[in-house]
């Protein structure tokens, strides 16, 4: 079967043997596993730590967690009360359907709306709709945001948010490049004292040493390689990127984090998080991302 759903989680299988595995706890992808030319048996391709909570009692270190309505502390008025990065990772997504299933790939949906416990901190109408496809060497995740308002009131009840997919890539984070990030403004957040955006000189962008930054406006496309391996990432809506990696400066007061977990993976993470997106009542917002395998040695491109 293409599609197994077991209690808790959903697991899709490619018929040239990739599979994919998502919690209905947060709708959080939390293994993708994919072969490559050099490597012909599929392996793992996220990491989660070992210390990870799976049983829906906090969000998941690791994998794909999905950030909406807010990205890290709340900042917009209808956030107030919200938690970091809002309420999406921490809640029981339902069950909706099988989108495709052919020789191309499988995919399935899960949806997500207001309950008795997100109204009491946040008080306004949606409908999320969360699509993942697998591919024989790709993963695609595409949240769907639409506005359920139906005020007649004007100005209209817009539906303001910030959102973002916060991938773990499984890679030894001291050799990884990330790039194209040359030349884009971003900020700094590992620096308390706020100090302005900077300007990227780096061709290709490690985190050899704490990293936690929001690169603005970026180009939407991007590559993470190591030696003998890499992911690509395409992303469309999501303007952002963020590229962190806690080391153990910050990795080792994390409850949930194995010890040396920071040293393999880089956190690659497209969103919209520099403002908010706006949407009008009965409109939807689309944000989407395709993670793919890269199958040749691309670290003498930079």
């Amino acid at each position: 079967m293409p599609v197994e759903q077991t209690g808790d989680r959903i697991i899709l299988k490619h018929p040239k043997g990739s599979t994919a595995e998502n919690l209905l706890y947060g709708a959080t992808v939390i293994s993708w596993k994919a072969a490559d030319k050099r490597h012909p048996e599929p392996f793992e391709r996220l990491f989660v730590s070992s210390k990870a909570f799976l049983d829906g009692s906090k969000p998941v270190r690791g994998g794909i967690p999905v950030v909406f309505p807010c990205f890290g502390s709340p900042t917009h008025p209808d956030h107030s009360r919200l938690n970091q990065h809002g309420f999406a990772r921490s809640e029981v997504w339902k069950w909706d359907s099988v989108v495709m299933d052919n020789e191309a790939g499988v995919s399935v949906r899960l949806a997500l709306e207001p309950t008795a416990k997100i109204t009491a901190v946040y008080n306004k109408p949606f409908h999320l709709s969360y699509v993942v496809t697998l591919a024989e060497h790709q993963l695609s995740t595409d949240l769907h945001v639409k506005n359920t308002s139906t005020s007649q009131d004007f100005p209209p009840d817009f539906l303001e948010f910030q959102a973002l997919f916060h991938n773990y890539v499984r890679a030894p984070a001291s050799e990884v490049l990330i790039h194209p990030l040359q030349n884009l403004k971003y900020l700094d957040k590992t620096n308390p004292v706020f100090q302005g955006p900077k300007i990227e000189a780096r061709a290709g962008v490690d985190v050899r040493t704490y990293t936690d930054s929001v690169y603005e406006d970026a180009p939407q496309n991007y590559e993470v390689t190591w030696p003998g391996g890499g992911i690509a990432l395409r992303s469309v809506n999501l303007k952002d990127v963020v590229v962190w990696n806690p080391r153990a400066e910050a990795g080792s007061k994390i409850g949930d984090m194995e010890d040396g977990g920071w040293e393999r993976y880089v956190c690659l993470e497209p969103g919209f998080v520099r403002g908010f997106e706006k949407i009008e009542p009965g409109r939807t917002w689309i944000g989407q991302q395709v993670l793919s395998v890269i199958h040749e040695e691309r670290r003498m491109n930079l």
